[in-house]
């Protein structure tokens, strides 16, 4: 049966252990209990509810207005945060898009990365910059020069994941900080690296901050409710690019999120649509995005079939995943320059900072 539910442009995640860990058990979401579409209006709740819940209350109207000025010198600093940044991947469609994005926002580009010792040597142009490319054999003594002569240098990390563990081991064997998007290899070696080492990271498989936030408050409402929706059936649908060949992780982890809440799915009962000509005139996917979306549909049905919920989640282009990666990294330079006793971090932690562009 063709359902072309995918209009509302927002996302969920697939959150790490650490990510899990960060959520608050005393936070939770009410649920309104009737048929809905999620808008970003309604989205930008748990960003709103975090940020609220970082106000300092003042209790003197001198001290109020002390703490107003400061905000606003903190604000101004922030908007002229500018420090070095060093993408690798730039070659993968994901790296240009963090780089223009870097551009964008008035950060330092340092114009080298690394990639595979194919592409090595490679002048790759991106964000009006050309950008050298170097191999594995020259990354240690290349990365150490750039270090020494930029000490604020921030690396972020979009190469492929079999280069996750050795590209880390490099970040933290020269001691610069980073930020991880890439997502697979060994996470359990990942985080005990940068704990032993105690370098600065951000690291988290899903930059899109948006979708970070719903999925933390999906999360919270399977720990709160858990069984609240038991004996409902739930239909799932997603869409990827064609050479998407595996099952969405997105999807994998959203639908853990309701059987928590009481729903019976097997993972083999997911419609994938790989087909172009099917997500053109079933989906709806854009077709200027066809190579590049990430759509799904969550579909929950009462077992007398007189209540339904609807999820959905469309992603096009990459924009939201590069524009979270340069809040990340904005808020691990701050986390440096201030010293902080904790060194490793995810997206949750950078929502609740609050002061994202």
């Amino acid at each position: 049966m063709a359902i072309n539910l995918f209009k509302t442009p927002i996302s969920f995640c697939s959150l790490s252990q650490h990510e899990k860990n960060s959520l608050s058990s005393s936070n939770f979401i009410n649920f309104t209990p009737k048929r809905c579409k999620l808008s970003s209006n309604r989205l930008s709740f748990v960003t709103q509810f975090q940020q609220q819940q970082q106000q300092v209350k003042v209790s003197s109207s001198s001290s109020s207005s002390s703490s107003v000025a400061l905000s606003s010198v903190e604000s101004q600093q922030d908007q002229h945060l500018n420090f070095p940044i060093m993408v690798n991947g730039c070659t993968g469609k994901m790296g240009k898009a963090v780089i223009e994005a870097a551009v964008a926002a008035g950060l330092q580009l340092i114009p080298i990365s690394f990639s595979s010792e194919e592409e090595a040597g490679q002048t790759v142009q991106v964000g009006g910059s050309n950008i050298r490319v170097h191999g594995p054999s020259e990354k240690e003594a290349v990365l150490a020069s750039v270090f020494d002569a930029h000490p604020d240098l921030v690396v972020v990390d979009y190469t492929v994941p079999a280069a996750v563990n050795e590209n880390a081991g490099l970040y933290c064997k020269v001691g610069v900080p980073f930020v991880m998007g890439t997502t697979g290899g060994d996470r359990e070696r990942l985080y005990k690296t940068v704990e032993d080492s105690k370098v600065f990271a951000v690291i988290s498989p899903q930059m899109g901050k948006q979708v970070v936030a719903f999925l933390a408050a999906m999360e919270i409402m399977a720990e709160q409710f858990p069984g609240a929706f038991s004996g409902y059936s739930l239909q799932v649908m997603e869409s990827h690019q064609a050479s998407k060949l595996d099952t969405s992780g997105t999807a994998k982890a959203v639908i853990s999120c309701f059987e928590k809440l009481g729903v019976s799915f097997e993972l083999d009962q997911i419609q994938q649509i790989r087909d172009p000509k099917l997500q053109l005139e079933m989906v709806g996917v854009p077709e200027e995005y066809i190579n590049g979306h990430a759509f799904h549909m969550y579909h929950l049905t009462s077992p007398d079939q007189t209540v339904s919920f609807e999820f959905q989640h469309n992603v096009c282009g990459r924009s939201i995943y590069a524009e979270g990666t340069i809040d990340a990294a904005i808020f691990l330079a701050k986390k440096v320059r201030a010293k902080a006793d904790k060194r490793i971090y995810n997206m949750i932690d950078v929502l609740r900072e609050g002061k994202m562009r």
